[in-house]
């Protein structure tokens, strides 16, 4: 792997690392607290054990069951988008970083929605009364993903090269 190639195995290492804690927080939660239960922790950060049919910000988890089904779906079209981007890529960076954090954390809630029908959820972080969405690892690992393909995507290209000009 050279200095400025992003080698496509490192994603794979990031992907791992995030899945194992992701699925061991989890572990130890469920072991921990029982269903709606909530453990204070700091006088803004609770841990709670709740769980989302949804996806982010429980979107579509009131739906009547068919979204466990299409986020599955699209967990594995986007792990497909993912795998082509870092391969097709490798010189770019933190792209390849961002989109490793994100595919972790897809793979992490894919296990859950695979084996519970639901995502896991336990850091409930409240100020004044609002709670935030609930969350965990996995979601986290997506979260700091997200943001560094949003710094990459600021960052300065060298031009394309002109494409050749076909005769008229």
């Amino acid at each position: 792997m050279s200095a400025k190639t992003f080698e496509w195995r490192a994603a794979l290492v990031v992907a791992i690392v995030v899945v194992v804690l992701d699925q061991w927080s989890k572990a130890a939660i469920t072991s921990t607290l029982s269903y709606g239960q909530s453990v204070p922790i700091t006088s803004f950060f609770n841990l709670v054990l709740v769980y989302n049919r949804g996806a982010a910000f429980s979107f579509l988890s009131a739906a009547s069951g068919w979204q466990r089904e299409f986020f599955i779906v699209i967990t594995f079209a986007a792990l497909a988008l993912i795998v082509w981007m870092v391969r097709r890529h490798p010189t770019e960076r933190l792209f390849c970083w961002g989109l490793a954090w994100v595919a972790g954390g897809a793979v992490g809630n894919l296990i859950d929605r695979v084996r519970y029908g639901h995502v896991i959820d336990f850091l409930d972080f409240h100020w004044a009364g609002w709670h935030f969405w609930a969350f965990n690892l996995a979601d986290s690992a997506i979260t700091l993903g997200a943001a560094l393909l949003i710094v990459d995507s600021f960052r300065p290209r060298p031009p394309a090269p002109a494409s050749p000009k076909l005769p008229s």
